[in-house]
């Protein structure tokens, strides 16, 4: 249908910005993560696994990579916990007001990230707007600690910050089953549980996959809620190679770092896509 021309035309221009962009970076990164940096703060290009043998050797980046993983489970359960009855309301019970939630559900993504975070900061400071109201109601005799800067602040923001993005795949997903394999399970007797447990679950099962996956793999690269509610309780391993592409000037060794991310979000990823397309439905 098209000309050899036009494809070229079409196809050129987007596979040279994800060369660009994406590919050539990556192999920088891969090709520092085997150099090493001299006493005098020079990169030197000499190809070697030392900065691998320092992250198996240090405990330190191990505890915090699973500490990231733990916090990003957590906001991966938390937002499909909130996520998913919402997606379910919105898809078989909203009625006329569907299409008005779900704009009330996706505005917030159109806040900025950094205006959602330190809105958080504001409401679960020493003096904020949430121990301000439990000191009030006389819940408690002194601002509770816990709420900001620890993990329970940065599960807390991340959760909020994903729950968008866990909700829309499995929205999507639930708007595809087909509303005559509900009607036909109705009439042959099933109750509302049964209908919910043996049809609509197990075929937004793909949406619930790619929902969950967002929400870990986000969670998983964060570094700015950390950052801003973590303290060093809340340390995550993005901001590791934060600092070390930083202040501390250790370039290989934060390569090193990424490039061992970025394999296991390839592998989340592919897992993801494997079990997406073993529970998909035509």
């Amino acid at each position: 249908m098209f000309s050899r021309a036009y494809k070229t035309v079409v196809t050129v221009p987007p596979l040279l910005w994800v060369s660009v962009f994406l590919l050539v970076p990556y192999l920088l990164m891969f090709c520092y993560s085997f150099w090493s940096v001299s006493p005098s703060q020079i990169i030197v290009h000499s190809w070697n696994l030392d900065n691998y043998k320092e992250l198996l050797q240090k405990t330190v980046y191990w505890q915090t990579l699973l500490r990231s993983m733990w916090i990003a489970a957590r906001v991966m359960l938390f937002s499909l916990l909130l996520g998913y009855p919402l997606a379910y309301f919105l898809s078989f019970y909203a009625g006329k007001r569907k299409d008005l939630l779900y704009q009330m559900v996706i505005i917030p993504l159109w806040v900025s990230y950094l205006v959602r975070a330190y809105a958080w900061k504001t409401i679960l400071g020493s003096d904020g707007v949430l121990n301000t109201l439990l000191q009030y109601v006389h819940l408690t005799q002194h601002p509770l600690d816990f709420l900001l800067y620890s993990p329970f602040a940065v599960v807390l923001t991340l959760t909020h910050i994903y729950t968008p993005f866990t909700f829309l795949p499995i929205y999507a997903a639930l708007e595809h089953i087909p509303r005559n394999l509900v009607e036909a399970s109705h009439d042959l007797g099933a109750t509302p549980a049964q209908t919910f447990w043996k049809v609509i679950f197990p075929l937004s099962i793909p949406g619930v996959v790619a929902g969950a996956t967002f929400a870990f793999v986000l969670s998983l690269g964060d570094f700015l809620a950390p950052l801003l509610l973590g303290g060093p309780s809340g340390i995550m391993i993005s901001n590791v190679v934060v600092s070390l592409f930083g202040a501390a000037y250790q370039w290989p060794l934060g390569a090193a770092i990424s490039l061992g991310m970025l394999v296991i979000v390839v592998g989340l990823l592919f897992l993801s896509e494997r079990l997406e397309k073993k529970w998909s439905f035509s």
